[in-house]
């Protein structure tokens, strides 16, 4: 669902991602770990096609990234780690109007959503906490039900319950056969649901496997401190 090969992206001087070759298989839950600026979210925005890379090559869904950007970001369900919308719209006009973008009609979809995730549609954006704009940008991402989902930092700002109710539904979608490449800082949270990790530094990819082999809960320290490539 997702293949890199030496994918780099620089910002001028300064380093982005360098040479990071990932596959992640289909159906697969797949964990990409590291520290603040270790460049997880320059992954998931060249992937999506958001930023071009530098050399390299990606393809997202079977499709080029940067020939096939359009095609990518209408089939895949993109939750980036910032929920930032138009802050006077309702919760619920947001819904609606991310579908339309994707010609889609989820009105049924979404209600389902909203109610599992115990969303008030009736407020503005500007009303609500950071964890129920978090709950827009998860209706946002689901609603389409896509094949591949591409989540960064997806459970930050939500409380324990609604936590729950996320990796509930994330369960539900995975055993239909969707596939999902997870970014995230909760450790706990990889190795529990994802069978699949990547660790990245500065840019690098350091190691990969599967998350009963890493151990990645006890052993990341280890590993980020080694530098090894696996």
């Amino acid at each position: 669902m997702i293949q890199t090969e030496r994918l780099t992206k620089s910002y001028g001087k300064s380093r982005g991602i360098t040479e990071l070759t990932l596959h992640v298989p289909e159906g697969s839950c797949f964990g990409f770990i590291g520290p603040n600026g270790a460049g997880k979210s320059t992954t998931i925005r060249t992937l999506l096609g958001l930023l071009s890379p530098t050399s390299g090559c990606a393809r997202v869904l079977g499709l080029d990234c940067v020939r096939d950007r359009k095609a990518i970001l209408a089939q895949v369900g993109y939750m980036p780690s910032e929920a930032m919308f138009y802050p006077d719209m309702r919760a619920g006009e947001v819904i609606r109007f991310s579908a339309r973008l994707r010609g889609r009609d989820c009105a049924a979809e979404a209600a389902a959503l909203c109610q599992a995730l115990e969303l008030d549609v009736r407020k503005r954006i500007r009303e609500l906490s950071l964890g129920n704009r978090k709950k827009v940008s998860i209706v946002c991402a689901m609603q389409h039900r896509p094949l591949l989902y591409i989540l960064d930092e997806p459970t930050s700002g939500l409380d324990p319950l609604v936590q729950r109710a996320f990796w509930t539904l994330l369960g539900e979608r995975r055993r239909e056969g969707a596939t999902v490449f997870l970014s995230s800082h909760v450790l706990y949270e990889v190795q529990r649901y994802c069978g699949l990790a990547a660790v990245i530094r500065e840019g690098r990819l350091i190691i990969r496997g599967t998350t009963e082999e890493l151990d990645i809960e006890n052993k990341f320290f280890d590993y980020y401190e080694r530098g090894a490539v696996k």
